[in-house]
């Protein structure tokens, strides 16, 4: 099924076709041609008949293969088509706007998780549970096939951070590869902040924390591809983080006006 961003809004919620979705895997993408196919192969037929899974592909105008890869694994995808860059946070929220689940998990393009049956039956058995936080933040580590020495230590010391931060001291944080909502606080809380091209997955997280709780799961690690570090470094990336969160949190708003894409 296939829905043009264009016919949807903010205040809409499509229910789709099906009605047994318990998890809503959604991917915003933009020309992820050479990542994208790893990332929809994770999720086999078997998981999402045994978990009750929805894949979910929101792309944000790619003019390579990214939509015919897709078409023939995703569930349901989202276009956009309007003559404008399109945020991530856009995207993110453009796939929510149809997904059915219960459960709504936001997964980079690059990410996978560490371990997909541990992920998804952690996922399940949060979903049972009476009294629980609205968002969950996840560890990540770089993908273990491109992994460097520097790249597990980097790694360990920021997830062993943002998981204090988050356990112990109640701070909204937490990175976004992949983050997941209760379905209903996702919409009380209003979703992400379309207009902020970077540090919005920092911003919503702070919003959750307020409003339902956050917590930091460490069963929910997820591998990411190291090309953003590769191309600029830890260093350069840390200072821009750590220029946006200052942003987010005395502005509202992040400093970058893009976030760009590296393919």
């Amino acid at each position: 099924m296939i829905y043009d961003a264009g016919s949807l809004t903010k205040d809409l919620h499509i229910k789709c076709t099906r009605q047994d979705v318990l998890i809503s895997i959604i991917i915003p993408v933009y020309q992820e041609e050479k990542l994208l196919p790893n990332t929809l192969a994770v999720f086999t037929d078997t998981l999402k008949q045994k978990y009750k899974l929805e894949i979910i592909v929101s792309d944000g105008g790619s003019t390579d293969s990214t939509l015919a890869i897709a078409k023939g694994s995703a569930d349901i995808i989202v276009c956009h088509t309007e003559n404008r860059r399109q945020t991530i946070a856009e995207g993110r929220n453009m796939g929510s706007l149809v997904a059915n689940g219960d459960i709504m998990v936001f997964l980079n393009a690059d990410t996978i998780p560490a371990n997909p049956e541990e992920f998804l039956e952690t996922l399940k058995k949060w979903k049972d549970k009476v009294y629980k936080p609205c968002a969950i933040a996840c560890p990540v580590q770089i993908n273990p096939e491109k992994r460097k020495f520097a790249d597990t230590i980097f790694a360990s010391i920021l997830n062993f951070y943002v998981g204090c931060m988050v356990n112990v001291f109640g701070f909204g944080m937490g990175r976004g590869e992949c983050q997941v909502f209760d379905r209903k606080a996702f919409i009380d809380i209003g979703r992400y902040n379309g207009s902020i091209p970077a540090g919005e997955d920092f911003e919503i997280l702070r919003r959750a924390c307020k409003i339902g709780g956050l917590v930091f799961e460490k069963k929910l690690l997820v591998y990411e591809s190291p090309r953003r570090f590769r191309r600029y470094g830890y260093i350069r990336i840390l200072m821009e983080w750590a220029v946006n969160w200052f942003w987010v949190i005395a502005f509202g708003k992040a400093r970058s006006k893009d976030w760009e894409a590296i393919r």
